[in-house]
């Protein structure tokens, strides 16, 4: 099994690159994840409904090309599926058993993802209704893998 975390834009802030690069080495016992970063378009402020889409597109075209044909993919998305930590464990637990040998979740930028990048998805997932920050949800995103391995090897983890 392996994981990828493929994100629009770059993490910049060393916190949040701290952040991930700790869980990384804390998963790196139980799965390969690498993460894969690519380039958000800039939007200028009062962008129009047509400049959003036309943005959008080109960080679909960027996101497709780290996207192959067999992966399972998974979007978050606000408004996506929401799991407890033990179903979000289950889940990564069943997509690996039923054969899934590639995992990938997209994180999208600011204004989130193309249409297509959701029809692609094999399913959208959620962490609430609220609005987070795609550097920090990145760690966020890696934490609840971290965690859902744990579960899944019976091994203690905070509650």
């Amino acid at each position: 099994m392996r994981i990828t975390i493929l994100c629009v834009g770059k993490c910049k802030e060393k916190f949040y690159s701290d952040a991930a690069a700790e869980y990384l080495k804390r998963l790196s016992r139980y799965v390969k994840v690498q993460i894969i970063e690519v380039d958000d378009e800039k939007t200028p402020d009062g962008a129009s409904e047509r400049e959003t889409e036309l943005i959008l597109d080109k960080e679909a075209s960027r996101l497709e090309k780290h996207i192959p044909d067999d992966a399972y993919v998974i979007a978050l998305a606000v408004g996506g599926k929401e799991y407890t930590s033990p179903e979000f464990a289950d889940r990564i637990n069943r997509l690996a058993l039923g054969g899934r040998s590639h995992i990938i979740f997209i994180i999208g930028g600011s204004l989130g993802l193309a249409d297509r990048i959701y029809k692609r998805a094999d399913e959208q997932i959620g962490f609430g209704k609220m609005t987070f920050p795609h550097r920090l949800f990145r760690v966020m995103l890696l934490e609840q893998v971290y965690r859902a391995y744990r579960i899944t090897n019976n091994e203690p983890y905070h509650k």
